[in-house]
């Protein structure tokens, strides 16, 4: 009986050790889920702050930008890790090391990077404008002294704002609500034109649109950096922050991104308002200094093209075949170059009807000319597919492919 009850016994302890498995990986799974999610939350909350505190810049210039939050965030890590011995325990502990490492010499490399570090972080910031926006002389090493003050500054924003959005995303989600951005570059001098222009968008499609300051813990942050950056920063940021507000809908508009938020009937329909206007007022869709050209010559030709509801006039016609010369040989991005087809075909479309500009659709019905101008169209598109199945010349798609079910 004793063997017989010791295997009873080993499969008993076999099962509850396979039950304790499953349950540990069912666990670990969900620890895996949560921290992906979490990851991916914090990463868009970290994404939205930087663009909030910088804005955008030329993809040239972007890896400074990217080196001066990464930075700053490092600071943070290094100091955080000098202070409290615990840190460094964990640090010895749970890294492989050579022997003659320890917490006396982990502790002199992490004072080391407290030090040198924020100088990093200034000649970062240094480089973040263009070339001939950059300080000279003297000022080169102010800038890169800076640093000091921006590295906690930065690093300590970019955690308080990251936190900032995790609530918006939470009580966006409680109130069924979710976020779409669009990517802006507003011209110098020009947020609060643009910040108007949205809110009339917004009105003209049934909106009751008021515009108000952006709440504190949006603003303070902007400010905080505005008084401690030198210029070549502080040049990226706007006097203030508005937000738009609506029944349903609320609009963050930032130098770098306009954040929509609401229920998709609302959130959809500002979108397509706000998209329709940016093209007339003072932003560019665009990061590419060709990109941008092109953005104000579509501008002002759709401002001076003098519609008439029916027919181009024949400057506008030659500005046109100008601009879609560029566009065939614009090396830019697709992105880019998408944006720049669409914006060029709105002008268009708003001179041709007559429309206002930045119309969501056209208020007034096309003339007698683009009707007829259609209808030819249709008709020489009739003919060629005529002569096409004619016979005129045989299309070589048309023959089935040995092997295929055609």
């Amino acid at each position: 009986m004793a063997p017989f009850g010791a295997e009873r016994q080993e499969a008993r302890d076999d099962e509850t050790s396979d039950r304790r498995g499953s349950s540990m990986t069912i666990l670990v799974s969900v620890f895996g889920f949560a921290g992906r999610f979490a990851g991916d939350l914090l990463t868009s909350a970290l994404g939205w702050a930087s663009s909030l505190l910088f804005g955008r810049v030329p993809r040239s210039h972007q890896v400074f930008l990217v080196l001066m939050m990464a930075g700053s965030f490092l600071w943070l890590v290094l100091l955080l890790a000098l202070v409290l011995p615990i840190v460094n325990s964990t640090l010895l502990a749970a890294t492989p090391h050579p022997p003659f490492v320890d917490q006396a010499w982990l502790a002199a490399v992490l004072l080391l990077g407290v030090i040198l570090v924020p100088l990093g972080v200034g000649l970062a910031g240094y480089l973040v404008p263009s070339q001939g926006e950059r300080p000279q002389g003297a000022a080169i090493l102010v800038e890169i002294v800076r640093g000091y003050l921006l590295a906690p500054l930065i690093g300590g924003l970019l955690i308080f704002l990251a936190g900032v959005g995790i609530a918006r995303k939470v009580r966006s989600k409680r109130h069924g609500w979710a976020d779409v951005h669009v990517p802006i570059v507003v011209k110098p001098g020009g947020y609060d034109r643009m910040v108007a222009d949205l809110r009339d968008a917004l009105v003209d499609v049934g909106f009751e649109a008021t515009a108000e300051d952006a709440p504190w813990v949006l603003t303070l942050p902007a400010q905080l950096l505005t008084r401690v950056a030198g210029s070549n920063v502080r040049q990226l940021r706007p006097d203030r922050l508005i937000t738009l507000s609506a029944p349903g809908l609320n609009v963050g508009v930032y130098p770098s991104d306009i954040a929509i938020s609401g229920a998709t009937p609302e959130r959809t329909r500002a979108r397509a308002a706000i998209l329709s206007r940016l093209t007339w007022t003072s932003a560019h869709l665009t990061m590419s200094a060709e990109g941008q050209e092109i953005e104000d010559q579509l501008a002002h030709l759709g401002t001076a093209g003098n519609p008439t509801g029916g027919r181009l006039a024949a400057d506008a016609r030659a500005r046109f075949a100008a601009i879609d010369e560029r566009l065939m040989g614009l090396a830019v991005p697709t992105d880019e170059w998408d944006i720049l087809f669409r914006l060029r075909l709105q002008v268009e479309r708003d001179l041709l009807a007559g429309s206002g500009s930045g119309s969501v659709a056209p208020r007034v019905e096309p003339g007698p000319d683009v009707v007829a101008a259609a209808a030819g169209s249709t008709q020489e598109t009739a003919r060629s597919d005529a002569r096409r199945h004619g016979g005129v010349r045989p299309d070589p798609l048309a023959a089935p492919v040995a092997g295929s079910r055609r």
